[in-house]
């Protein structure tokens, strides 16, 4: 499947489950703990500098914006979640939306789980892991901020996430770097795959 991912537009931020989109259009998930560097590998990913606004304040992402990519899927960015510094009213409206979100899992075509590579994954981490997987639909693992380790780090670091998540076999895990672009083509490659599998 041939796709510009430079060709990317701005469609809607859907603040309810009525605004979600319906069109048929294969939908790939994007989500994260809020200072993951989500936004930043959304940038990487399409080659733009800040299509997916970065916030020097994590948890910008307040609603479902959905970007659609040379007219043939959409990336859907969901909330950031487990950010401590906004109101617990708004984060409980952030967490109600993604489960409405959840709860169509005929939406969704790919999930994208963008964790940590530094660090265990969070309870948030493994909470969201356990969503995308009750959908049944593909999962592909992203651990970000591979730079801030050594080389010889990294196998440790994706199998601590592959068993914190209980992640299946077939679960890809890319190493992935939003600052140097490590990781960007096996993304894209998983991406382009599940959404032409549709």
């Amino acid at each position: 499947m041939a796709v510009n991912v430079n060709r990317a537009e701005f469609i809607l931020s859907a603040a309810s489950e009525e605004s979600f989109l319906r069109d048929g259009l294969p939908q790939v998930a994007f989500a994260g703990r809020s200072n993951v560097g989500k936004s930043s590998a959304i940038n990487r990913l399409l080659n733009r500098k800040n299509f997916a606004r970065v916030g020097a304040v994590p948890g910008k992402t307040v609603h479902i914006n959905y970007f659609k990519i040379d007219g043939a899927f959409y990336l859907v960015d969901l909330p950031g979640y487990g950010y401590a510094r906004v109101s617990k009213s708004e984060r409980d409206r952030w967490g109600r939306l993604m489960e409405r979100y959840f709860a169509h899992p005929e939406l969704m075509t790919l999930g994208v789980l963008i964790v940590d590579a530094r660090h265990k994954p969070t309870a948030d981490d493994c909470t969201m892991a356990d969503w995308f997987k009750e959908t049944g639909r593909p999962l592909v693992v992203v651990a970000n901020k591979l730079d801030k380790l050594k080389r010889s780090e990294w196998e440790a670091s994706l199998q601590q996430i592959r068993n914190v998540l209980e992640l299946a076999e077939e679960v890809c895990v890319i190493p992935f770097s939003a600052e140097k672009g490590t990781g960007r083509e096996e993304l894209l490659n998983a991406i382009l795959s599940g959404v032409s599998n549709k």
